[in-house]
């Protein structure tokens, strides 16, 4: 009574795991799949989606059928893309270059995707459980990263010895913002003059990960930026007018190599502001909302209320982070506050 034809023909249209991750990403484009807060996936998170099931999914599951993964499957897959079998060092272009790197954190955040592509698949009625579920991921060491002091002397005197060498301006800036808000690598990149709210002190965000977002920022940070030109809107332009600068990852690389700060990202001078404020002895809330972090409580109102302690507390890291790396005190820039709405 059965008919094999029609059972060959079956697991032939049977969705495969790269059908699968097509139709992920169409459903997310479309605004059909909720990222965090329960919007629509920003263009710049899709983007990275799409590069980690492209560069590592994809060529390792792709041909999959669906219904057929197990939980086995998913572990040899995180072991695949933790020892580096994915990673891959090649030219895009005339002038382009990609370097894809394995490792653990790579693994732990890839393997996250994809249990959530696989959700869509159970929501789909593809397949009815989700083989992801239960698999342990391995920790991300490098988000555990610090600097300690020492640290940032160091690399306070490999930017020193790098602008005397000729290293582009708008790179060592980069640098050194990064350092003194705790600011994303991207919020940075991106930022514009418009942003930028001097006598309010503070940086008022139009598209963050977190959304609009307001961020106090100390005097050193008011002094590295009162003296630079605005030839357009970034404050950070790229060469191509109307672009940002775009060129900083070489430049880190070669600033932490000089340094000898290896595995330290942009992330984690984010997570040594962090570190520092709680030196300091600041509360979570507080530094939760120096780095933009929302919440339903206290943090959530510091947002779009800046108090006047909280400028001070992000001032105070910004002179101690100063002084490490520079080795001299801030000069101290008295301005109003602005009390605005963001």
């Amino acid at each position: 009574g059965s008919d094999p034809q029609a059972e060959r023909k079956a697991e032939q249209l049977a969705e495969t795991v790269s059908d699968l991750c097509e139709a992920y990403l169409s459903a997310c484009r479309k605004g059909l799949i909720m990222g965090k807060k329960r919007l629509p996936k920003k263009e710049s998170t899709l983007a990275i989606d799409d590069g980690r099931i492209r560069r590592h999914i994809m060529p390792l599951l792709g041909k999959r059928k669906v219904k057929d993964l197990t939980t086995a499957d998913i572990n040899k897959f995180m072991r695949d893309v933790a020892t580096g079998k994915t990673a891959v060092d090649e030219k895009t272009g005339s002038r382009g270059r990609a370097i894809v790197e394995g490792g653990k954190g790579t693994a732990a955040r890839t393997v996250g995707l994809l249990g959530g592509i696989l959700s869509f698949a159970v929501s789909e009625g593809i397949i009815t459980t989700n083989p992801v579920r239960g698999v342990k991921r391995p920790a991300d060491r490098k988000r555990d990263l610090r600097l300690t002091e020492d640290d940032y002397r160091r690399l306070g005197c490999a930017l020193t010895e790098a602008e005397s060498e000729g290293e582009n301006p708008q790179a060592l800036l980069f640098a050194r913002l990064l350092c003194l808000t705790g600011c994303r690598r991207g919020e940075i990149e991106q930022l514009k003059w418009s942003e930028v709210d001097m006598p309010g002190r503070c940086f008022r965000l139009q598209d963050s990960k977190e959304g609009a977002s307001v961020r106090p920022i100390g005097g050193p940070v008011i002094a590295s930026l009162s003296s630079l030109p605005r030839p357009g809107a970034y404050v950070l332009p790229g060469r191509m007018a109307g672009k940002p600068f775009l060129g900083f990852p070489k430049a880190w690389q070669r600033i932490t190599d000089r340094a000898g700060l290896d595995g330290v990202t942009a992330h984690t001078l984010r997570h040594s502001f962090a570190s520092v404020a709680n030196d300091l002895g600041f509360t979570e809330p507080t530094i939760a909302a120096m780095l933009g972090h929302s919440s339903g409580t206290i943090t959530g109102r510091y947002i779009h209320h800046l108090d006047s302690a909280l400028v001070a507390a992000a001032d105070r890291v910004a002179r101690r982070i100063w002084a490490l790396i520079t080795g001299e005190q801030s000069t101290v820039i008295e301005l109003a506050t602005a009390r605005r709405n963001g």
